[in-house]
């Protein structure tokens, strides 16, 4: 094993946008890790660092050479090698090749092109690694050249392209230099401090030294330390005009990616202006200046902001400035939210039809039409009261007013916001009021699904449509590419269908597949490129791979959803994609978790007999034949056993029936085990084989409603050698 070092590259650029910033971090892990490794360089963690004037990494233990290789190289036949025992010429230059003694080859089996097994001399040859300073020179490049920007710029005569121009490059390697050049720019031991604060270079002597070296020069370089310093200072700001920040991560992440050293003052504005939502004043400093804002409580704000700034100098004339700004936002926003409110919101319906949503799929007009078709009939399957029908109906006719007013079209993000104010100003009933809002959740991974009714029917009946008219004028994602946010839009389906049908059966029994075609059936006079059973086909196996993501979480383990997902659902009589019923597919998956966490002995006995059934009966056609069908008692204990199974998996559709038929597998296990030892299966004297392995493979189908066994792994402890 070789000594190590740590090694350090600091790429110095001009100011780089938040998002470049975290794109470049996020990727330079893996990017150093195989420009080093396809080298042989031996290392240890990778860390990195970044603010808007430099990406930056430190790897430690490094080895300071290349490792060796030895290589086994196969030479020629022993029968051209050796005569009577003695090295032929043959064996000589081989050796001499490989530059070892000839008494060093060996003879060794080995498979030819032929693929017949004959005997070779072979020999060891060992390579010796270079120096790892040597290969740092291109290594360094590569990665530089490597680093993804999602806009990159070329700024000198140089073909080379990067997010920014570079300004310096840092490289040290121990105290070793490592001489490269990128992008016209050589390297050295020198960074640069603060552009304002310390506006100088800066030798740096090692790795070690880096971050503490950066800190003296007012530049926090670690991102987690930015994003600690700004939440501590951001608080006590808040605290001290008696209130307490606005909880926004991205807001913290954002600052932290713009300045060097953080630094916060305290603005304020006309408390008149509280007279605005809270959520539009919110989108105000969060959208345009990436401020704080301060509140007393998640819907009462205080007339104060509290803005990151990459410097503590002149904060006087920063902070006036910065409320000039703030207040003019805040007279536009008041303006906008008083000119809306001159148009009825009948009248706003209107102007939807004026609105395009899609060139194939019509105007935004007509999407609310199919929008209030799919929430009625949604709301009648789940036997929504009278009381709420005609609610249903008016939030779905007004679900998309906002689209057209003054504020949205400042703040796209506040759709869904703007048309619950607006509405509540009208007089509308709260509860529509509050689906205008809710229908456009969960927003994202972490956000609450609607909670009501009322904003779930809206939700389900919006998605649902988007999603079955992009897939059938072929619009379906593909790579990164994903336009119209799809996978988002099938997310929601799925975890509110989940997350809805976990405490209300009628949720749980809503048919994806049967409303992906009730909302096909809706785009009339719409240019579409697939039929309906293909899109309703290829929606199902988009929703089935992201419900494998939703299901896949830190407590279920992978086994167990794929066994639960390589199954079928039984529903009146009929299989069904899990995809097709997701409640019942997350019910089971928690079920087997359980069993599968307390290492349960039916889980085995499910995968022996899922493994026997489906290998003597695969290529059979699966039927319940009736008992009094065959002679043998043997053949009607099998139908017996196979009609039970039947019963208890026909409906699995509250834990209890999944325990009930987990608890009949065991015994079920048990009682074939008997069977087959007396029974031979596949007689080919007997006229009665083919009807048997028709009931067996049913049985295999019957295994199938609480998931594929088959492809369940068990812990060794767990697993059964009785294969």
């Amino acid at each position: 094993m070789y000594p190590s070092l740590p090694l350090l590259l600091e790429i110095g650029v001009e100011e780089l946008p938040a998002s470049f910033v975290e794109e470049a971090l996020a990727a330079l892990p893996a990017l150093v890790k195989k420009s080093l490794e396809v080298r042989r360089i031996h290392h240890g963690t990778i860390h990195v660092f970044g603010t808007p004037r430099r990406l930056a990494l430190i790897v430690k233990e490094v080895a300071t050479n290349q490792q060796d290789i030895d290589e086994e190289v196969i030479g020629p036949p022993a029968t051209i090698a050796y005569q009577n025992g003695s090295p032929t010429r043959a064996a000589e230059a081989f050796a001499a090749k490989l530059a070892i003694p000839v008494a060093s080859l060996k003879i060794s089996e080995k498979t030819n092109p032929q693929g017949k097994t004959e005997r070779y001399v072979v020999g060891h040859r060992v390579q010796k690694g270079q120096e790892t300073c040597l290969l740092l020179q291109e290594a360094l490049t590569e990665i530089c050249t490597r680093i993804p920007f999602r806009k990159s710029m070329r700024w000198n005569a140089e073909d080379i392209f990067f997010g920014r121009p570079v300004r310096w490059l840092l490289v040290r390697f121990g105290k070793k230099a490592i001489d490269f050049q990128f992008a016209g720019v050589r390297s050295g031991f020198f960074s640069q401090g603060h552009r304002f604060l310390a506006p100088f270079r800066i030798e740096i002597k090692s790795a070690e030294t880096y971050l503490d070296q950066m800190r003296e020069v007012h530049v926090l370089a670690d991102p987690d330390e930015r994003r600690k310093r700004i939440m501590e200072q951001v608080a006590i700001a808040a605290a001290k005009v008696g209130g307490t920040p606005d909880p926004d991560p991205y807001l913290v992440h954002e600052n932290m990616s713009l300045v060097e050293e953080p630094h916060v003052f305290t603005g304020s504005f006309d408390p008149s202006f509280l007279k605005l939502p809270a959520v539009v004043i919110r989108a105000v400093a969060r959208s345009h200046q990436k401020y704080f804002c301060v509140q007393r409580s998640e819907t009462e704000l205080l007339p104060h902001y509290i803005a990151v700034v990459n410097t503590a100098n002149h904060l006087d004339n920063v902070h006036k400035g910065n409320d000039r700004v703030m207040r003019a936002l805040l007279e536009d926003a008041l303006f906008f939210f008083a000119e809306d409110q001159k148009i009825p919101l009948e009248k706003r319906v209107e102007k939807l039809s004026h609105l395009i949503f899609h060139a194939h799929l019509g105007t935004v007009g007509e999407k609310v039409s199919r929008i209030e078709n799919l929430a009625a009939a949604i709301a009648s399957r789940l036997g929504i009261s009278n009381e709420l029908l005609p609610l249903v109906h008016r939030a779905a006719h007004l679900c998309k007013v906002d689209l057209t007013t003054l504020m949205v079209g400042e703040f796209p993000e506040l759709q869904g916001h703007m048309g619950h104010a607006y509405a509540l100003k009208t007089k509308e009933h709260p509860l529509v009021a509050q689906a205008i809002r809710d229908h456009y959740r969960p927003v994202h991974a972490t956000d609450q699904i609607p909670q009501d009714d009322t904003a779930a029917i809206l939700a389900l009946a919006d998605r649902l449509d988007t999603l079955t008219g992009c897939f059938a004028i072929g619009l379906m994602p593909t790579g990164t590419a994903d336009p119209f946010a799809l996978r988002r839009t099938c997310i929601a389906i799925l975890r509110i269908l989940m997350e809805k049908g976990e405490t209300q059966t009628a949720y749980a029994q809503l048919c994806l597949r049967d409303w992906i075609g009730y909302a096909y059936d809706q785009l009339t006079g719409t240019k579409l490129r697939l039929s309906r059973e293909e899109t309703i086909q290829r929606v199902i196996t988009f929703a089935l791979e992201r419900l494998h993501g939703l299901l896949n979480t830190p407590s279920s383990h992978a086994s167990v959803v794929d066994t639960v997902l390589a199954g079928h659902h039984f529903i009146h009589g009929h299989q069904a994609s899990p995809a097709d019923f997701p409640a019942y597919a997350l019910m089971k998956v928690k079920q087997l978790q359980q069993a599968y966490t307390t290492q349960a002995t039916w889980l085995d006995k499910a995968r022996l007999v899922a493994k026997r059934l489906n290998g003597i009966s695969k290529e059979a056609t699966p039927v319940l034949h009736p008992a009094d069908l065959f002679p043998a008692p043997s053949s009607q204990a099998i139908v017996s056993l196979i009609n039970r199974l039947d019963q208890v998996t026909s409906r699995l559709e509250t834990p209890l029936e999944v325990q009930q038929a987990m608890i009949f597998i065991e015994t079920l296990s048990l009682q074939l085990k008997e069977v087959f030892v007396h029974t031979l299966i596949q007689d080919p004297a007997d006229p009665f084989t083919s009807k048997r392995l028709e009931v067996l493979s049913y049985g295999a189908q019957c295994m199938a409603r609480l998931g594929n066994f088959s492809q369940l792994v068990l812990p060794t402890s767990a697993s059964s050698s009785d294969e």
